[in-house]
């Protein structure tokens, strides 16, 4: 087994808990049997193309609850809430498969493939090659990888395990210099969370520090803290292709409308768009 550095405070929990998941999952399904189920899953969908359409991509997130606010509802229905995504012009869905902290199932991940037509991604504390086999076994098109949770030789050996897979990967950062780790694997899809996971602030203007970093070739995904169209022209404006919002889209009363608000944002007020 891999030896890991324990991590204090929320994220560190959150890790472990992914480690205790994996660890069930896998003393009831081998490897070796998720490999092979993966390989008969349906075709990958193309995530890194779906962030690079015109306009401003969402990346709508589907979670029963969170570790800071608990639950974000009390009927969690998640082909029902995809369908409703797709129908408000989300590009693409990320569906939590992390239980102890947010409800979710890796099955989940199937439910939601089978409903909607667009790309999805397994939304996870990823720390171990099983958890990547089991999101393409399960349907997924990609996979996060969080700077933050591992260390360089992990993340370089997940992030190759996961083209082995045929997945696509945004890789997560909150500093400047996890941007240069995620640049120096050669990172197509840069995911910036904006929460600071030691003292949980939010900082929106993260991603627009970033994209100064980053080259404009890359994908960047504001994620974090986007809760209303004012939000995400602002970061749109300072260079998001895309963003990943979650608990706002949860706890609306309309997912598809609000989604379709947070899409449309650009279109009104000044915007900045990449050439």
């Amino acid at each position: 087994m891999t030896s890991r550095t324990v991590m204090p405070g929320l994220l560190g929990e959150l890790i472990e808990a992914a480690h205790r998941q994996t660890a069930s999952r896998r003393a009831e399904f081998p490897l070796a049997e998720v490999e092979n189920r993966a390989r008969t899953a349906p075709v990958v969908r193309d995530f890194g193309a779906a962030l690079r359409a015109p306009g401003l991509g969402v990346i709508a997130e589907l979670k029963p609850r969170s570790p800071l606010k608990g639950p974000l509802t009390d009927d969690y229905r998640p082909a029902e809430l995809a369908r409703r995504y797709e129908a408000g012009g989300a590009c693409a869905l990320s569906v939590l498969a992390h239980t102890e902290g947010f409800g979710g199932r890796p099955e989940d991940l199937a439910t939601v493939r089978e409903a909607v037509d667009l790309p999805v991604m397994r939304k996870d504390f990823i720390v171990d090659e099983y958890q990547i086999a089991e999101a393409r076994a399960y349907g997924a098109d990609a996979v996060l990888l969080v700077v933050a949770a591992l260390s360089e030789q992990r993340l370089a050996e997940l992030y190759t395990y996961a083209q082995g897979q045929g997945l696509h990967i945004l890789v997560e950062v909150h500093s400047e210099a996890e941007a240069r780790t995620a640049l120096a694997l050669g990172a197509l899809n840069i995911g910036v969370n904006h929460r600071d996971l030691r003292d949980f602030r939010i900082d929106l203007g993260l991603t627009g520090r970033l994209r100064a970093q980053v080259p404009a070739d890359r994908v960047l995904v504001a994620e974090s803290g986007v809760r209303s169209p004012a939000d995400a022209r602002r970061l749109r404006a300072d260079g998001a292709d895309a963003v990943l919002v979650g608990e706002t889209l949860m706890r609306s009363a309309d997912p598809a409308a609000a989604v379709a608000e947070l899409k449309n944002s650009h279109a009104h007020g000044t915007t900045q768009e990449r050439s």
